[in-house]
């Protein structure tokens, strides 16, 4: 059973799945819209709220930044500026961790270079989450991993191999491991999902595995969930209709919720692997299964035979399976006809 602390929550194996509501950028760099976003989250019911936090001159080059950037989403006419556009200040994050804590939610961002990642550090992440964009990024799994805190790393757009060097880097440094699998396409469709990488990532690495989702509503986290994710991050956001790079493939408060629902119910069904007769069941099984009935009257000393007998409701008498034991036993007493033959005819 391999579990982690994170916070004040244990997660991992045998434990109720950490469902992080994913905020990332959907604030569009707006300190009311992110504070928004944490209370839907609060609402909803999510363990976490998690934004994204980029040093942006630190993980784009001159070229990247200076490029047109007019898709429907674009919040700038260069890269840059729309990549910049989408950040909080760190004065920002301080408010929204206290926001957070007045609304009884964890606060945890992904940190995308290693000033965030210090910056996060100071801000005082009980874990840090690494995007699928720097699985490959070793110096920085690196960084992160000698802070000696628990860390979330998605594993979208890589190889098994890429994997493997992502884990041994940071199990260098400690063990406190969660991985992701993730489909990096935005919104992801529905055949690219591929559930069974869940197993295949918990099998391989020994590590507990959780679930990173693009795709549109809720039937696949919830199914992700079935498969064994220990965590579940999904995007929302206030309006799917606003401008920005993920608020498309993201829920609203409604779908939030009912994700969280839908995820606590099965938690619930999921219960005990030992097959058994419930007590709320002992009723349903006197009124509607099947015992041994008498066919006909048999008096006392009458040896039994099968044709004498019969198989009837109500279910609290001798089971069917007991029909060929009663076969040339006596009757020690009179059994009248459509009755159930006693429990103690077996030991005639």
């Amino acid at each position: 059973m391999k579990t982690i602390q994170i916070g004040d929550r244990l997660v991992g194996d045998g434990q109720p799945c950490f469902i992080v509501a994913e905020a990332g950028v959907n604030h569009n760099g707006r300190l009311d819209l992110a504070k928004k976003l944490v209370e839907i989250a609060a609402v909803a019911g999510a363990d976490a709220v998690k934004f994204q936090k980029r040093t942006i001159e630190d993980i784009l080059i001159h070229e990247m930044l200076e490029r047109p950037y007019t898709t429907p989403t674009s919040l700038g006419a260069t890269y840059g500026q729309h990549r910049q556009k989408l950040e909080l200040s760190n004065e920002d994050y301080w408010e929204l961790l206290t926001h957070c804590r007045e609304r009884g939610i964890m606060f945890l961002a992904s940190a995308w270079d290693m000033k965030s990642a210090d910056f996060l550090e100071d801000l005082g992440m009980p874990a840090f989450k690494v995007a699928s964009a720097d699985l490959t990024n070793l110096p920085l799994l690196e960084h992160i991993a000698k802070k000696k805190r628990p860390m979330i790393v998605s594993t979208g757009m890589s190889t098994l191999d890429e994997v493997e060097e992502a884990v041994n880097t940071i199990r260098d440094f400690h063990n406190e491991l969660i991985l992701l699998h993730c489909v990096s396409t935005y919104p992801c469709e529905n055949e690219e999902v591929n559930l069974r990488v869940i197993k295949t990532l918990r099998d391989t690495f020994d590590v507990p595995v959780g679930y990173s989702g693009h795709e549109r509503g809720i039937a696949i986290p919830v199914a992700a969930a079935l498969c064994g994710a220990v965590v579940l991050e999904k995007h929302f956001t206030v309006d799917r209709t606003m401008p920005g790079p993920d608020h498309a493939a993201s829920l609203e408060l409604q779908g939030l919720e009912r994700l969280v629902r839908y995820i606590r119910i099965i938690e619930k069904s999921m219960g005990s692997s030992e097959k058994r007769i419930l007590e709320s069941e002992k009723p349903v099984r006197d009124r509607l299964a099947k015992s041994i009935v008498a066919k006909c009257d048999i008096p006392r000393g009458t040896l039994i035979t099968e044709d004498m007998l019969t198989v009837k409701g109500p279910g609290n008498g001798l089971k069917p399976s007991h029909l060929g034991l009663l076969c040339d036993r006596v009757a020690r007493i009179d059994i009248k006809r459509d009755t159930l033959i006693p429990k103690e005819a077996l030991e005639w």
